[in-house]
């Protein structure tokens, strides 16, 4: 569908005058041998149903949930089992490797889009209620390149129907009336290869963090066992702490392109960059930032300004306490939050760690310094890898680049 016009390949298929070769169409600007088409005609979309947590067992298939969808793969980090036999009464909700999963409730969160794929080691697994099933009904369009491609056009489809609503439910019947391109079968699956590739490289340094997260988490375990000669020390004992007030952000309209970033000690760390030149920490680095109500902590080595008042900036008392064992030894504390308050004066301050010498400390802390390091020039690394990948992505589902 769609004809020739005046304009030229762009983002999002915005009309710049099409260059020759090209074509407008519902998608935007694609090659001329490329066909616009709806998702009715070649893919469907089913949904799973509401089992019972009576239905649950001890052993057996497992059950995908919402939870399990994340962006671009399964996570298995909360399972649940059906019996084995539902496998035979439940057969068309039963998933296999290749098969399309789209979260169908808030399937956008952290401006990622839910959608996966499942993996050999996913398999096999019952659909749920609220995940919907994307298949492919006609032989012209591989599985594959599906998949890539409905990452592009579903996002669109998402943003674009669920302006306003909190709880964006994404609605199969509208799903159905969006367009995606279409290349040949022979270029479909030269793309489908490519990216498949990216994404095979971004799964290993997946894995690869993971296992070098578990190290360092035995590292920990062994370097902070305490030794007969350490003592017992509280943490008010070895930290002081300092308000943030003077340090708290005035404009909340951050810029990636201003200088300072604007902390919390929460799972986000940087908010945001702000161009604020008054009132930034920058003295006595590194410190630790304590979330007040949360007890939540981030080691920081970098000039900054908070967002909360409810931060608490913590620092060595003297020079024979290496705030970096601290905050180390910090992370292997159990601490059950109670009521919403305060608790670094009230509580957090009086709980004690054992510590070593001096020298100790530092040697302990280098090394998982070292562990840390290496672990975020990785996922740097997977940040870039992942970027590439999105580039990549935007030139080959367009057409912009052409394989074949």
């Amino acid at each position: 569908m769609g004809g020739k016009g005046q304009c030229t390949p762009s983002e999002d298929g915005v009309c710049m005058g099409v260059r020759e070769g090209y074509k407008q169409t519902e998608v935007g600007v694609i090659p001329e041998d490329w066909s616009s088409i709806c998702y009715a005609d070649y893919l469907n979309i089913i949904s799973g149903i509401g089992f019972k947590k009576s239905e649950y067992c001890d052993v057996g298939i497992r059950l995908l949930r919402i939870d399990n969808v994340s962006y671009g793969q399964i996570s298995w980090d909360s399972i649940a089992y059906l019996p084995f036999q539902y496998t035979e009464k439940f057969s068309n909700l039963v998933l296999v490797e290749g098969d399309i999963l789209l979260a169908l409730n808030r399937p956008i969160t952290n401006n990622q889009l839910k959608l996966a794929r499942m993996g050999a080691e996913d398999s096999p697994a019952i659909l749920y209620q609220r995940v919907g099933k994307i298949g492919v009904i006609n032989r012209k369009l591989n599985k594959r390149f599906a998949y890539f491609v409905l990452r592009k056009y579903v996002r669109k489809f998402v943003e674009e129907s669920s302006v306003g609503s909190d709880q964006p439910f994404v609605s199969t019947t509208e799903l159905k009336k969006i367009y995606i391109p279409l290349p040949p079968l022979s270029e479909q699956t030269a793309i489908a290869t490519v990216l498949s590739n990216a994404d095979a490289l971004i799964q290993s340094l997946r894995k690869l963090i993971a296992k070098k997260r578990l190290i360092k988490q035995g590292a920990m375990q062994e370097l902070l066992k305490p030794k007969e000669d350490w003592v017992v020390q509280r943490l008010g004992y070895l930290l002081d702490y300092e308000q943030p007030t003077k340090y708290l952000v005035a404009d909340t309209e951050y810029n990636n392109n201003n200088d300072t970033p604007v902390l919390t000690a929460g799972k986000t760390f940087i908010l945001g960059y702000t161009n604020e030149t008054n009132g930034i920490f920058e003295n006595n680095l590194p410190v630790i930032i304590f979330d007040d109500f949360t007890t939540t902590t981030k080691f920081v080595t970098f000039p900054f300004k908070a967002k909360s008042s409810a931060l608490k900036i913590l620092k060595p008392k003297n020079e024979t306490v290496n705030v970096r064992f601290v905050f180390e030894a910090m992370q292997t504390i159990i601490f059950p939050l109670g009521d919403h308050k305060r608790y670094w004066i009230s509580e957090y301050q009086h709980l004690e760690i054992q510590v070593p010498t001096s020298e100790e400390q530092t040697r302990i802390a280098q090394i998982l310094s070292d562990m840390d390091a290496e672990i975020t020039a990785l996922q740097t690394k997977l940040d870039k890898y992942k970027q590439i990948k999105q580039g990549m992505m935007q030139e080959l589902l367009t057409g912009r680049i052409r394989l074949i």
